[in-house]
Order: C-alpha cells, then structure tokens, then sequence
C-alpha cells in the first residue's frame, strides 16, 4: 500500500488525485492532503517538506519515499501498463531533466496557472484518520 500526500488546495493536484481515484480505487494508492499536519506528523513529514510536492510514501516501510517528479514516475510505474511509459520517457535523452524542470516550474506556479479550491479536497480513500494512518508501519513497531 503507498500514501500519496497531495495539495488539497490545488485545482490541478486534487483533479490528477481524482483521476488517480478512478484509475486505482483505493487498491494501491490511500491520500493524505499536506494540509492535515497531524496525519503527517504520525509519518514523520513536515509541512516544509511538502514544499517539494507531492510525496508517495510506502506504507509497509515509511522510510522509502518518493518525492516530486520522482513520486510521479513511481505512480505511473505502479498503474498498468505505466511501467513501459515510464521507462520510455526516462530513455529519452533530456526527458528526465526536462519532467524534472516542468515539474518545478508548476509546483512552484500551481496556484496562478490552475487556481486554488476554497476548501481542501478529503478522498474518499483516506490513507489516515485521527493521527494514525491506515496500513502504515511505524518505526517503533518494525
């Protein structure tokens, strides 16, 4: 099971986590808003960590975390057939560095370019209730 940590404020990011909802339906990917501090905190993630963008999380090992365009080719890696796209853009000269450079550049601008939602987006397959985070194994119970 992995947690996606996403901006619940972003237009952009919660219709890709929608699209991501729709595409897996809760069978690999649970979410975790970065505006819900104390479910982030129970995974030892700060809120200047998510200036980064978005984190995937193994919840079977909290320690392996991908972030930014890292955690978005881990997620395509993890959809059908997403391992042949990924490993096709990677093999592109200069892909890796560009995706890295875009991804930057709309993390940084993602509210003047998409807009921001009055209210943050909960999913409906919430990685964490009250502090503690569903299928997460934590470092003092390895």
């Amino acid at each position: 099971m992995y947690h996606v940590i996403y901006d619940g404020n972003c237009n952009l990011c919660v219709n890709l986590v929608r699209l991501l909802e729709t595409l897996d339906q809760g069978n690999q990917f649970l979410y975790v808003p970065m505006q819900n501090e104390e479910s982030l905190k129970a995974v030892g993630i700060s809120a200047k960590d998510c200036e980064q963008g978005i984190i995937l999380l193994n919840a079977n090992d909290v320690k392996q975390r991908w972030q930014g365009s890292d955690a978005a080719e881990e997620i395509g890696r993890r959809l059908p057939f997403g391992e042949i796209f990924v490993e096709a853009y990677r093999a592109l000269p200069g892909a890796k560095w560009l995706g890295d450079r875009a991804y930057e550049q709309i993390r940084d601008n993602r509210y003047t370019l998409f807009g921001a939602r009055e209210n943050t987006y909960r999913s409906p397959y919430p990685a964490c209730e009250t502090g503690k985070c569903e299928g997460t194994v934590y470092d003092n119970e390895a």
